[in-house]
């Protein structure tokens, strides 16, 4: 984030700081559906559909929880919020606590390329 955002961050003392303090993450908010509920009144539910779970979730924390894997890093926290996501998404990236899901297709995960160990995937991918 440092590198990316460099000045843009107001405060770089966490990561939770730097979130919140990033100018370019100022006044996102995430889309909104109105539904019906039950009783007949209308609320808002976020939109699972927008492109921060369509393509943030597959594309990003997923392949990221990927890597993790390869090298032998546990994430249960991320893992908790994978599953609620595919959940709300109707997809399947993680299973019994692997990367290896139905929807693994529409990932840029490790996994989807065949990738079973870390260093072939830093060889192949001209990190080392």
């Amino acid at each position: 984030m440092l590198r990316s955002y460099g000045e843009d961050i107001g405060d770089k003392s966490s990561i939770h700081q730097m979130l919140l303090t990033n100018k370019g993450y100022r006044g996102l908010t995430h889309p909104m559906v109105e539904k019906e509920t039950a009783d007949g009144s209308k609320k808002y539910f976020p939109n699972f559909k927008y492109r921060y779970f369509t393509e943030d979730i597959p594309c990003g924390l997923i392949v990221t929880r990927g890597i993790a894997e390869l090298a032998g890093v546990a994430m249960p926290n991320m893992d908790d919020v994978i599953m609620w996501c595919q959940e709300v998404m109707g997809k399947e990236f993680l299973v019994d606590g692997r990367v290896a899901g139905k929807d693994l297709d529409i990932t840029r995960a490790p996994q989807h390329y065949g990738f079973t160990d870390l260093d072939t995937f830093m060889i192949v991918n001209h990190y080392v």
